[in-house]
């Protein structure tokens, strides 16, 4: 797998979840399913995009899901990032000391890039493979 540029890739694959709506404890279920189903039967290095930016409303429902998907694939020294630009999910990263985690992407194309929406945040920098 290249990049269009022609570089390699730095992932064995990638998957793209997209929620839209309200994610709160009873909506967050099939976030949650589809972030395990992305993960499921894939060895390797994945990035895990998760695009946010159709979600009207967020609470924390939505931080175990993305904890447990974001530890999974930083065991396979892969990555998981989320896109999104609405205040409310900021907040919610912000609020419990994710922010770091859980840096926003204007677009899928941009997580996939590495190029967060705020170019003071930084990712920390990858593990040799």
């Amino acid at each position: 797998m290249t990049t269009q540029g022609g570089a390699p890739a730095l992932f064995e694959e990638c998957r793209i979840v997209r929620a839209h709506g309200r994610l709160g404890r009873q909506t967050a279920v099939p976030l949650a399913r589809a972030l395990a189903e992305a993960r499921a039967d894939r060895p390797g290095r994945l990035l895990l995009i998760v695009d946010l930016s159709e979600a009207t409303f967020t609470d924390c429902s939505i931080l175990t899901p993305l904890c447990d998907a974001w530890h999974d694939c930083r065991t396979r020294s892969g990555r998981l990032r989320i896109v999104y630009d609405n205040p409310a999910t900021d907040l919610v990263f912000r609020c419990t000391g994710l922010l770091d985690r859980f840096p926003a992407y204007a677009s899928a194309q941009d997580a996939w890039e590495g190029r967060t929406a705020d170019p003071g945040a930084a990712e920390p920098p990858r593990r040799p493979a």
